[in-house]
């Protein structure tokens, strides 16, 4: 079994609870066992900054499915949920599940960044990783505490 942490954002429509029923669909998933979830927090928009605020959140998981499949999971989830990928990149939407750490591999290819290329970048989701393991040594970036930290 892998240790994957797995961030999560909404800003459309009811966000905690699309949020709620996302853990839920990961943890009914084959292969995958939810294992904690931070405290869900408002945050302002990155990139595009003229629309609603986002919740946001992270989950730690246990699972047996290699990343390529549990990305593929990610977007099935996201797209059960509404999420439609036809909109400007960094737009508002119903629900945001992104891949941050898969153990401790990095992966580099196509459709797949692990760790999450701007991980390090975003206090929004290196807050929630924090709260569920701040000792995390995210692969060729540091521990995570560490990481929020260089934020401030």
């Amino acid at each position: 079994m892998a240790l994957a942490y797995v961030g999560l954002g909404a800003n459309l429509g009811d966000r905690r609870a699309t949020i709620e029923r996302a853990v839920e669909l990961l943890q009914a998933a084959e292969g995958v066992e939810v294992r904690r979830v931070s405290t869900l927090r408002e945050t302002d928009p990155v990139g595009i900054v003229d629309q609603p605020r986002f919740l946001n959140g992270a989950v730690e998981l246990e699972t047996t499915l290699d990343p390529r499949d549990l990305l593929a999971l990610l977007l099935e989830i996201e797209r059960a949920l509404g999420r439609e990928r036809t909109g400007l990149r960094w737009g508002p939407r119903t629900i945001d599940l992104d891949l941050l750490v898969f153990g401790q591999e990095t992966i580099s290819e196509p459709g797949l960044r692990v760790p999450h290329p701007r991980l390090h970048e975003r206090a929004f989701a290196l807050e929630p990783l924090a709260e569920l393991a701040p000792d995390l040594e995210v692969p060729g970036l540091g521990r995570v505490a560490d990481l929020l930290a260089r934020l401030d």
